[in-house]
């Protein structure tokens, strides 16, 4: 899921003064015209849009995951890792930081396995529709719109009647991730984008990291996982005053593994014990779910 945000940038400009009229009979000298004034600096956007802006950007979507993957050669089989727990995963909580994180994961699941075709051990076009359903079922419960309701309806029919082909699935799922980030952040918070982001950066790196152990391909590691910028952007929504005071077992992980995941990441290269650390935490939150 790429998650991206639209901005647009109006740079002000003055116009060139009106030329003045031709007189009606010759005058002796003409006076140079002014100079036209230079067209004034752009606007600066403010300091803290920026510096959102730039942070959104360091968090990649599962949509990039899946490019870096195949870049690296490790694509293949990808939903074979996928844990057997995330079968059993429901929007039937109250807690909406959980209900952001597993749609978050959900979305990775539904896009890191889209052109998984070479996978023989899944109906993958029933995974396709549940996981449509349970995205359908956590934007409703995070306040999207009936515009967001009516794309999944859209798209589950389309994968129905194998009328969608895997490029053409993605592509719409990019789109729904811009028409739900507005509707979101208004209806439950800016917390809630961020935090689906978690769920979908979790689970993908939970999946690239076992697809790095099974090909035992160690030298992508840094590259694929290192990332500890990301975590620092996720723990500042987890770890946001005003949230439900209630204890959430999920949320409290999400907090420990951000931490732990940081650290390795902080390090100058990943090791295959690095690898099989993250792999380990990213499953014992996702187990929770």
């Amino acid at each position: 899921m790429s998650l991206s945000f639209l901005m647009t940038v109006f740079l002000a400009c003055s116009g060139d003064k009106p030329a003045a009229e031709t007189p009606s009979t010759p005058a002796a000298e003409t006076p140079k015209a002014e100079a036209a004034p230079k067209n004034s600096a752009p606007k600066q956007l403010p300091k803290d849009v920026i510096s959102a802006a730039k942070e959104i950007a360091l968090v990649p979507s599962p949509a990039e995951m899946k490019k870096s993957l195949e870049n690296a050669g490790i694509d293949q089989n990808i939903s074979t890792f996928i844990p057997t727990k995330n079968e059993k995963i429901t929007m039937n909580v109250d807690n909406k930081d959980q209900i952001a994180v597993r749609t978050g994961v959900v979305m990775a699941d539904l896009v890191l396995t889209v052109a998984a075709n070479e996978d023989k051990t899944k109906d993958l076009k029933a995974f396709k529709k549940k996981r449509l359903d349970l995205l359908q079922e956590g934007f409703k419960k995070l306040g999207a719109g009936s515009d967001v309701d009516q794309t999944i309806d859209e798209l589950r029919s389309s994968i129905e009647t194998d009328a969608i082909n895997d490029q053409d699935l993605l592509m719409q799922l990019d789109e729904l991730s811009g028409v739900m980030v507005p509707e979101l952040e208004y209806e439950a918070g800016e917390w809630v984008v961020p935090l689906i982001q978690a769920g979908s950066w979790l689970e993908g790196s939970y999946l690239v990291a076992s697809a790095i152990i099974a090909k035992n391909n160690y030298e992508k590691a840094s590259d694929l996982l290192k990332q500890p910028k990301v975590a620092d952007y996720f723990l500042k929504y987890v770890q946001r005053e005003g949230r439900d005071k209630a204890p959430d077992n999920v949320v409290q992980q999400l907090e420990t593994t951000l931490l732990k995941l940081k650290e390795i990441a902080s390090k100058d290269a990943l090791n295959q014990a690095d690898v099989e650390e993250v792999k380990k935490l990213t499953h014992a939150v996702i187990n929770l779910l």
